[in-house]
C-alpha cells in the first residue's frame, strides 16, 4: 500500500513538473473601430461645425466616442454638445480641460465642473498642467510636490462627480512620462492616471521602449499620429511616418485594453476628411501587424 501511494505522489509530481502550464493568453490592445475616439475636432476643423453636425458626422463615420477640445467660446454650447451626443447615442469619452496655479480661481476649471455637475456627467478629464514663474528653480522632488498640489484639488472634485483625471503630455516639464508617473504615484489617488499623445511624442522616440511600460498601469487613453525618427518639429497622419508602427506594434503586445485617439489637428482641414485619414492609415499598419481581427470592424 505505500508502494501505491508512493507510485501516485511520483506521478502526480512529474505531472506537474514536466507538463507545461497552460496559462491564459494575453489578450492584443483592441484596435477595433468601436475603441476609436475622435479627438481635436472642435476648434480643429475648417467647417466649424454646430454640436448637432458634430455629432452626425461622427455617427456617420461610425465612432461612438468623442474626446472633447475646446475654447473660451465654446463654453456656452458645453449642454448643446451633450445632447447632441445623446441624441446620436455617441459617448462623451473625455474632456479637456487647461490650468495652471490655483485651479480653484480658474473661470474655465469650474465652468467645467459646473458643465459636468449639472448634467451629472462621468467622464475622463485630460488634464494639461502650466508651469508658473519660479517653478523652474524647484528642485526635482519640489516640482513633483508643487504640481500634484495643484492637480489633487482638480482629482478630488472630479472624483465626487464620478469623474478621473488623465493627465495630458503637451511639452514642457509636465510633459515628460517619467515627471507624470512621479505625480501619480506621488498622489496615490485612485481616479488619476494619464493618456499618452504620440502628436507630441516627437521628442520621445528613443526612450519610448523604456518608459512605455512604466505608463501601462495609468494609461487611461492613446492618442495616435505618425511620426518620423530625427523630425522634432512635427507630426504626421497615421501611417505616414516611420516610427508609429512599431510604437503601435509595442502597443498592440502589451497588454493594454484602453481606447485610442484619433486626430484632426488642422484648422485648415475639415474634421470628417481628416478622421479618415487617419482610419486609413491606422487600417494599414494594422494590416502590416497582421491583425485581422480589429481590421474585420471596419468593414462591418
Amino acid at each position: 500500500m505505500f508502494k501505491t501511494f508512493t507510485f501516485n505522489c511520483l506521478l502526480i509530481w512529474t505531472a506537474l513538473v514536466v507538463l507545461p502550464c497552460r496559462l491564459p493568453a494575453q489578450k492584443s490592445a483592441d484596435f477595433s473601430k468601436s475603441n476609436l475616439v475622435a479627438w481635436c475636432i472642435v476648434p480643429f476643423d475648417a467647417k466649424q461645425r454646430s454640436p448637432e453636425e458634430r455629432a452626425a458626422m461622427l455617427r456617420n463615420l461610425g465612432i461612438t466616442k468623442l474626446a472633447y477640445d475646446w475654447r473660451e467660446q465654446h463654453i456656452p454650447t458645453f449642454d448643446e454638445e451633450l445632447r447632441a451626443l445623446l441624441k446620436y447615442d455617441i459617448k462623451l469619452e473625455a474632456f479637456w480641460m487647461t490650468s495652471g496655479r490655483n485651479p480653484a480661481d480658474n473661470p474655465n476649471v469650474q465652468a467645467v465642473f459646473e458643465f459636468l455637475e449639472r448634467n451629472r456627467v462621468k467622464t475622463s478629464l485630460w488634464l494639461m498642467m502650466t508651469e508658473w514663474p519660479g517653478f523652474e528653480d524647484l528642485s526635482q522632488q519640489g516640482k513633483v510636490e508643487a504640481m500634484s498640489r495643484e492637480i489633487r484639488y482638480i482629482a478630488e472634485k472630479a472624483g465626487k462627480l464620478g469623474c478621473e483625471v488623465a493627465l495630458y503630455n503637451h511639452g514642457g516639464w509636465f510633459g515628460e512620462p517619467e515627471n507624470q508617473i512621479e505625480i501619480i504615484r506621488y498622489l496615490n489617488m485612485d481616479n488619476v492616471g494619464m493618456v499618452y499623445n504620440f502628436h507630441h511624442a516627437r521628442k520621445h522616440l528613443s526612450r519610448f521602449a523604456g518608459f512605455y511600460p512604466l505608463m501601462l498601469p495609468y494609461l487611461k487613453c492613446i492618442n495616435l499620429a505618425g511620426l518620423k525618427e530625427g523630425d522634432s518639429e512635427r507630426f504626421y497622419r497615421v501611417g505616414q511616418g516611420d516610427a508609429e508602427k512599431e510604437m503601435i506594434r509595442q502597443v498592440r503586445k502589451s497588454g493594454y485594453r484602453g481606447p485610442f485617439g484619433i486626430i484632426n489637428h488642422d484648422e485648415n482641414k475639415d474634421a470628417e476628411k481628416g478622421l479618415l485619414e487617419e482610419i486609413a492609415g491606422l487600417k494599414w499598419i494594422l494590416f502590416e501587424l497582421g491583425d485581422k481581427k480589429s481590421l474585420r470592424t471596419y468593414h462591418e
